[in-house]
This record gives structure tokens, sequence and C-alpha cells, in this order.
């Protein structure tokens, strides 16, 4: 039972982690030569190796603080303390068996948490929509802080007054709270991306800013890629007084290095081209382009005006120099030019400068704009998310859901591999999932995804009668739930649309996805963790049994044994695809484990002729 015992350790383990201690674990992953056989860390030592590798200390004085940081650092370095279910009825079915994609619903901060065990470094591109903090119901800061007043300040250091403080942000919607409830979900973020990641972060006006200086001190100020403009709509509102928003931001961070970003291909050559022969000394100098061949000294207009300049082409130092002194920026030499024209080079002249440069005959990658636009790089706005959405799953489900298009074009920024893998832990409609199998039939790629989606209820009871909520009333209405429930609809819609759309889909295309619940246990479930004895067998039974999908009041079938192992393979590391699972029939007690690495004992029936078998 040692998952049960690893909750237990996590619990206890959670009640002295300090606000920073997921920075001093970050330095002794990357840094493990200034800490001390005690753990502690040397600074000295490392101030002296920054002045002998001559690295000067700098400090602008310039930090982001807020209410509440504390608090967040703190929650970066917490271990998980939830269980992950698996929906077995919808993982067996045909079309999510083998499927390589995860849906996770549950609180993203946890779900990051135990991702962070069997996906660091793992993640190729993040796309996130967080909420905006608009002030209009779209967050509230939803932590109840599980802690003491006296915990606060012991933990954390706090005074009387900076508990108050932190007291306030219970529910609220103030920039402190969103940064509170944003730092630890972009910190294991973070942990996740590959060396050469990209994090993409919607968002507006309300908290570009903060979201600008968070990320800077999460990633670094030189890890800052752009922050992209989105034309999210053809036709925004007219009733302000002020200005029509028409735009709202990406922004763009590595994790560290990174190649060539991809805006799109060109293909084929430029034109016009200078198609150079034998003889290099006379060129016509066109009033417009031409093409020319200098072999023979004759040109082809490309227009019927008459060009009948003709001039001997010199370049000195850069510039192109001729009888009517007419100058062009050039980088080669004039021995560099005749070779090139000797070698049959082609160039591309366009004006009367005479400002050369290569023609290229094949592909060339184009650097992508910071303008996101349907007339730019053919991203489309708010009003054709909503369509998509509709034609999948019903109207009025979600206010403002992001159009395909636009997921599609920043993954493929990020990433000619069609191979990557794409988390979102902030899913709502699940856009981002229905673009990656967009791409993965255009392109016959294999990237995978991963959705993150709390089950937030569009209902609430009253009077033992269920009550759609104010913004939720429209999916209600349609038989949804909870927003997760659309999520996961959206997914397997879309996949039906893209395998009716394309006849010549690949046999690997992956249109389904493995679902897992992310749950916390009850607190008389806790409290039995923290007493656990793995002696006691009565005991063990019962906690195996508090694990199920129908304990832990979720749906599924998944039994104890079965969420326990989950748990257990996600904490040794295994991600949710691993093909090393074997199961073990030991004298009639069956059990899995990892083939020639370790077995999982979660029954506890195991007695002397297991142990001989």
């Amino acid at each position: 039972m040692e998952v049960i015992a690893v909750i237990r350790d996590h619990l206890q383990e959670n009640e002295n982690v300090k606000p920073n201690t997921a920075f001093i674990e970050e330095l002794r992953s990357n840094l493990s030569e200034f800490f001390n056989k005690n753990g502690d860390f040397n600074l000295n030592e490392f101030k002296n190796a920054l002045k002998e590798n001559n690295i000067k200390e700098f400090s602008d004085g310039y930090q982001l603080n807020f209410i509440g940081k504390d608090y967040a650092r703190k929650q970066a370095g917490d271990a998980p303390t939830s269980v992950i279910v698996p929906d077995n009825e919808h993982n067996q079915k045909e079309e999510n068996r083998n499927s390589k994609n995860l849906f996770f619903t549950g609180d993203n901060l946890e779900v990051l948490r135990h991702l962070r065990n069997n996906y660091s470094n793992k993640i190729d591109a993040i796309y996130i929509d967080p909420p905006y903090n608009t002030g209009n119901d779209d967050f509230i800061y939803p932590d109840k802080f599980e802690y003491s007043d006296k915990q606060l300040e012991e933990v954390f250091g706090m005074t009387k007054d900076d508990v108050s403080k932190l007291d306030a942000l219970k529910g609220s919607k103030s920039h402190s709270a969103w940064l509170t409830f944003m730092y630890p979900r972009l910190w294991l973020a973070k942990q996740l991306l590959t060396d050469d990641g990209v994090i993409f972060i919607s968002i507006d006006d309300n908290e570009l800013a903060n979201l600008k200086l968070l990320m800077d001190s999460i990633l670094g100020e030189n890890n800052f890629i752009g922050n992209l403009l989105w034309n999210k709509s053809q036709n925004p509102p007219s009733l302000s007084k002020t200005i029509r928003h028409k735009f709202e931001y990406v922004l763009v961070y590595k994790k560290g290095k990174l190649g060539q970003l991809y805006g799109g291909k060109v293909v084929g050559g430029d034109s016009p081209i200078y198609n150079a022969g034998n003889e290099v000394s006379e060129l016509t100098f066109p009033k417009k382009s031409v093409t020319f061949n200098i072999s023979d000294g004759t040109y082809k207009p490309f227009d019927s005006d008459k060009i009948s300049l003709k001039n001997t082409v010199i370049v000195k130092s850069g510039v192109n120099v001729n009888e009517f002194k007419l100058k062009g920026k050039f980088r080669w030499k004039q021995s560099t030019l005749e070779k090139e024209l000797l070698s049959n080079t082609k160039l591309i002249i366009k004006s009367k400068k005479f400002s050369p440069r290569y023609a290229r005959d094949k592909e060339r990658i184009v650097t992508p704009s910071d303008i996101l636009s349907l007339k730019e790089n053919g991203v489309d706005t708010n009003e054709r998310g909503r369509k998509e959405l509709e034609s999948l799953v019903g109207k009025n489900l979600f206010s403002f859901p992001k159009p395909t298009s636009l997921i599609k074009y920043l993954i493929k920024m990020c990433n000619q591999n069609n191979k990557i893998t794409v988390l979102d832990f902030f899913a709502g409609s699940a856009t981002t999932a229905d673009a990656v199998m967009q791409l993965n039939a255009e392109d016959g790629g294999n990237r995978k995804f991963i959705m993150v989606q709390l089950p937030e209820k569009t209902y609430v009871e009253k009077n033992k009668k269920k009550i759609p909520t104010k913004g939720g009333k429209a999916a209600f209405e349609a038989g949804y739930k909870s927003i997760d429930e659309i999520s996961r609809e959206r997914i397997k819609r879309a996949a039906q649309k893209i395998k009716k759309e394309n006849s010549d889909l690949s046999e690997d295309f992956d249109g389904g996805f493995k679902h897992y619940r992310v749950v916390s246990p009850e607190k008389e479930t806790l409290d039995k963790i923290y007493d656990f004895d793995p002696e006691n067998y009565e005991l063990v039974s019962d906690m195996v049994e508090s694990f199920s999908s129908s304990a832990l009041g979720v749906s599924g079938n998944a039994s104890g044994e079965d969420t326990i192992l989950t748990t257990w393979l996600a904490e040794d590391g295994y991600d949710f695809n691993t093909h090393n699972l074997v199961e073990y029939d030991f004298a009639g007690y069956k059990t899995f484990g990892i083939k020639d690495t370790r077995l999982y004992l979660i029954d506890n029936n195991w007695h002397s002729e297991q142990t001989k078998e």
C-alpha cells in the first residue's frame, strides 16, 4: 500500500513546504554542485564561481510583488494530495483503448503537480486561455486557504496584518488574487516544457502588464519571444464610449534554447530574375523590373515600357556606383559579383538603385508576424470560433471560444515537428484538442494533446432541485452538468467530423483520448491515511475500497486497485501511455508491474504461496 503511504507523506511534507521550496529544488536539480551534504546551498561558493567566470552581479532593484506571492510560491512546491481515477468505461472503448491523447477532469493545479512526476521536460508546446479577470464573473479566486492564522504566521513569517490581507483574497477578483492563482500553475508549467519548448498565453488588457511581469519572473525576460496581436473580432461591440476593443494578445515565451519560429513557407523562386552569362562589364539598368540575360545582351520586359539605359556596374565598399551616381547598398564586392555572374547565379533586381539579392528557387521558411489575422496568416476571429463550436455541440455554451485556426497557427509556429505533445490546462471548449486533430488530419502528423478542465458545474442545488447557474443555463438545458462534459463531447464530435470529411485519413489518426479524474479524498479518508497501518489487513481492504470511483463519488467504474495503480505509476514517473505494463498472476493473485523493473502489490491477499510462486 505504498501509494497510501505516499499520500500520507505528501500531506505531512506539505506542512513543511516553504515559499522557497520549489525554487530550492530547481537550484538543486541544475546546480547540485553548490549544495553540501546537509542539503544547504553554499552561497559563497556560488559567488566565487561567478567571479571566477567573470560574471558580474547585477540588480536594478525591480521585481513583481503582490499579496499572496509567498503563498503562491509555497503552492508551487506542494506535492499532490489527490488520486488519479481512470474512467474505465470511456477508456476501454475501441476508439480510446490505444489513444495517446489525455483528458484530465480536475483542479489544474493538482493535475500539474501529478504531471510534474511523469511529464517533466516532455511537453513541447503549451497553449492556455486563462481567466482574463475582467470583473464580469469570469474569475473569482477559488482557494479557501486551508491554514490557520497561526500556521500562516509560522510557515510564511507573516504578521497579523499580512494574514489579514491574504485572507481578503478569498473569493476576490483583485490583481493580487489573480496573480496568486496563476503563479503556481505557470511555475509548474515551466517544469513540464522541453528545453526548446514554447508557451502561448491568451490575455487581454486587464492583466497583460501583470502577466508579462509574472512570466519574466518565472521564465526570465531573456526568454520572452514576443507579444502577438490577435484580431479577435471583425465587429467589436460599439457600446464603449472610449475604445472599441478589436484585439487581444498572445504572450509567447520559450523555456531555453529555440530554433527559428515558423510562420509558413514560400514556394518557388522570386521574380524578376537576372540569369547571368559570360559578359559582366555591362548590364541593362532598368526603370522597372525585367528579365535580362547578359550573355547575349537581350532582355525581356515584364511590361510594355521601353528600357534604354545601359551602364557599367561597379560595386565599391558595398555601394553600386555608375556615371549617374545611382547608389544602392549591396553586401558583395565587385569580384564576388563578377564571380556569381559567371557562375550563372540567378539574381533579383527590383529597383533603379540596383540592389540585387539571391533568387531562391526552393521553399523557404517565413518568420511569423506579430499580427494574427485572417488577412495576414489565416487566423480567424471569435465569431468563427463560436460557429465552429455551435456546429458541434450547441449554441450559447461558451461566450468567446477561440477559433481552431488560431491554435493551429500557434502550434505550427513553435515547431515544424508533427509529433509534438501539446498541453492546455485551461481546456474550456477543447479548441486545442480539435486543432491538434485537424493538423494531424491535414499533414498525417502524430501530435498528441493533453487537456485539463475543472468540473465546474452548470447548476446549483436549491431545495433538492438543480437550478442552472447564470452562465450555465444553455449548457444545463442541453444536458451538460459540468463544463468538462462539454469539452469531452466537443472532442468526440470533432473527431467524427474530421473522419467524415477526410476519406483518405491515415490509419494512424488518433481521434480518441483516455480520460482520468483527479480527485481529492474526503477528509474522513485523509484522516485514515494519517493513521494508516499496513500491517492491519482489515484496514488495508477498507482503504483500497475508499479509492474506487463509486466511493469517491465519480463515474467510470474504477476499482480502488485501478485508482491506486494509476496514481502509483504516475508517482514513479511512468507516463499514461506506458507500454511495458505487464499483468501477472501469482497463484491466483493478479496484479501488474513494469517488465523486469518492479511489481505493484495492492490487494492484501498476498501470502507465502505467492512469494514462492
